[in-house]
């Protein structure tokens, strides 16, 4: 059967925008609806049943699943305990095996200029109680997801990187899958001295590395100076 989209000359599909929206909306319903039925704590359940908030949706639609494809791992008002034994409610905990990451939607109005004192101490006192017990956080602000799309998705593939690893590509060996990885994780761009740290190779093997997924187009050369020549994913493999 033919596929839906196009692929590119590394072997990417990539599927036409209306195919990921109805796509979307599909697998939404039913991750919610699931995550629904199974939940036995009434409070949490109450609050999945009112819905999410605007902007946990927009970042859904408009940047996770563009960027990862699914909601494995993913759920929505995950209710945690406070130094004070209160609950708290992460907009979405990300939590494969037995990681633990929290992903924030902060609307402008919770971060202007005269946000209330006491709601500014207890959003600083809340990232302050994930950090101690060893969550990965993540904020993210409305305005990014809808002016800066493409580096959420950047943000949202390392996110995930710290917990997980990226499928490895059939066209590519141990060393090439291991640098686009490692190019992921990073979101900046970075020289082929970095990459032979990480590899634990000398940097001409690095270098030649480099210039292999650039040929595949797995990589662009940001600096085209060669002394301080850089590397990084191009940009399709954000979308």
């Amino acid at each position: 059967m033919k596929p839906h989209g196009f692929i590119n000359q590394s072997g990417i599909l990539f599927h036409r925008e209306e195919d990921k929206i109805i796509n979307f909306e599909i697998e939404f319903e039913e991750w919610i609806s699931e995550q629904t039925a199974y939940e036995s704590n009434p409070r949490r359940r109450e609050l999945l049943g009112k819905g999410l908030g605007h902007g946990t949706v927009e970042f859904l639609r408009r940047i996770w699943y563009p960027a990862i494809g699914n909601f494995n791992d993913l759920h929505a008002e995950w209710e945690v305990r406070d130094l004070n034994n209160r609950y708290r409610y992460l907009d979405l905990a990300y939590m494969p095996a037995d990681a633990k990451g929290c992903i924030e939607i902060h609307g402008f109005s919770s971060h202007a200029r005269d946000i209330e004192a006491w709601r500014f101490k207890d959003l600083c006192m809340k990232q302050a109680i994930l950090s101690l017990d060893n969550w990965l956080f993540l904020p993210i602000a409305y305005l990014s997801i809808k002016e800066d799309p493409s580096l959420c998705k950047q943000l949202v593939l390392s996110f995930v990187g710290k917990f997980t690893s990226f499928p490895a590509s059939q066209s590519l060996d141990w060393t090439e899958n291991e640098t686009i990885r490692y190019a992921r994780r990073l979101l900046r761009p970075f020289t082929a001295k970095e990459l032979s740290s990480h590899l634990q190779r000398s940097e001409k093997h690095a270098r030649r590395i480099l210039q292999q997924l650039v040929d595949k187009h797995w990589l662009t050369v940001v600096d085209d100076k060669q002394r301080y020549r850089t590397w990084q994913l191009p940009p399709h493999m954000f979308l």
